[in-house]
């Protein structure tokens, strides 16, 4: 069984608790091995000057090309992502593939009222939706599952971490927890 790779490419330096946070989710949602991939490399190339932030389909190509050989990866930034069609993204995913970036830039809104963990709950959430599309999985309409849209933060919150019953399913893993 492949494992899931959890990468900080990030420019600050990392908090091992939410990058651990990250990899014990995506170990209990796939139902897989999930290691911290620890490389020194950065995809500094997919900044966009005009935009301010960095292009979400370069950051893929790249995990894929510095990234680990086999299984997932999940590269996991601090830095302002986007694609070209909308204003910003929590995260892209090659749906079926083996690359998906999560970032916590947008998704650090109101932590400074509320504390970190609403961080490390976001961040978990959105690094299992990500890896979920590269297993294959859709956008879910089931209430509270982790594979539902979430066009602004607030949608992150309503969200469960777990996959509904029908990912699961999907993914061949009903009845498995």
């Amino acid at each position: 069984m492949d494992p899931i790779f959890v990468w900080w490419i990030g420019e600050e330096e990392p908090d091992p608790q939410l990058v651990e946070h990250v990899r014990l989710h995506l170990a209990r949602a796939f139902r897989r091995p999930a290691a911290i991939w620890d490389g020194e490399a950065r995809p500094r190339h997919a900044f966009d000057p005009r935009r301010r932030q960095h292009a979400s389909g370069v950051i893929l190509r790249w995990l894929l090309e510095a990234g680990p050989g086999g299984g997932k990866v999940l590269g996991v930034t601090d830095r302002d992502l986007f694609i070209p069609i909308l204003t910003y993204v929590f995260g892209e995913a090659q749906l079926g593939g083996r690359a998906a970036v999560v970032s916590t830039a947008r998704l650090v809104e109101d932590v400074e009222l509320v504390g970190p963990q609403l961080l490390v709950e976001r961040l978990a959430k959105e690094a299992v939706h990500e890896i979920g599309h590269a297993f294959g999985l859709v956008h879910c309409d089931g209430e509270g599952c982790v594979m539902g849209r979430s066009p602004a933060v607030r949608e992150v919150d309503a969200k469960s971490s777990e996959l509904c019953a029908e990912c699961r399913a999907r993914l061949g893993t009903q009845g498995e927890g």
